[in-house]
């Protein structure tokens, strides 16, 4: 699926449904715009920035399994019980980059007649437990969207005033700043890390709000229920796709 058709018909722009310079801190080091472009333009380079393979740091959150209801299963983060699943490890974004995450995800999907924005139905939290999880990946899309939140609070204070941050600005405000970074390919030169820090964020937000019962029901998904009767495809429809 393409980043602009990711919303299906709900797409106002490549990045938002229809539905529609205080840095902060990144761990101990507040960063400027230019260091934060370092940051993400490394962590999209370089997939195995951080290692958390087993016997390293990482390896203190997950060498304790949980109680499991699969027998199968040892419960770990390797061995997951997909049963009864729980989440072997902590969140790591802080309290401040989530309420900045939350405002992103919801400039991707806000509200509407519908249902409800991506944050509301947990968008962000699912990101935080996403970055936070001990793999080589994800770790590194810890720094990407960490990075690309700085990125983000520097660019609106660059562009709206000193000290103004991206959850401070209006909608439209926003969606400004979001429409020059939504498509990899068209980003300026310079934002080009920006760019895939939104992709990155943008797709996370899908997947988190679309696999909700709200998300599915809002795609009108008829997967996952038991029906009492099953027609197959009409003719017309099976002639569309070459299978008459």
């Amino acid at each position: 699926m393409t980043d602009e058709s990711r919303s299906g018909d709900r797409t106002k722009h490549p990045h938002v449904s229809e539905r529609g310079l205080k840095l902060p801190v990144l761990g101990a080091v507040s960063m400027d715009r230019r260091q934060a472009l370092k940051v993400i333009a490394i962590a999209a380079a370089t997939p195995a920035l951080v290692s958390c393979k087993p016997g390293e740091e990482a390896s203190e959150v997950v060498m304790t399994p949980a109680p499991v209801s699969n027998p199968r299963a040892r419960g770990d983060a390797w061995d997951p019980d997909l049963i009864a699943p729980t989440v072997p490890w902590e969140r790591s974004l802080t309290s401040d980059e989530l309420q900045s995450l939350a405002v992103l995800c919801d400039v991707i999907i806000p509200a509407d007649e519908r249902s409800q924005s991506a944050s509301q139905l947990g968008a962000h939290d699912f990101i935080d437990e996403w970055v936070s999880a001990p793999y080589e990946a994800n770790q590194s899309d810890k720094v990407l969207v960490r990075g690309g939140l700085v990125w983000l609070d520097s660019e609106a204070s660059e562009r709206f005033g000193e000290g103004t941050r991206f959850r401070e600005l209006t909608p439209d405000q926003q969606i400004s700043i979001c429409d020059d970074i939504c498509y990899v390919p068209n980003a300026d030169s310079g934002r080009e890390a920006a760019a895939r820090f939104f992709d990155k964020v943008r797709d996370l937000t899908s997947t988190a709000f679309w696999t909700t019962p709200e998300g599915m029901e809002d795609l009108q998904y008829l997967g996952n229920v038991p029906l009492p009767r099953w027609d197959p495809p009409p003719p017309e429809v099976l002639q569309h796709i070459g299978l008459e």
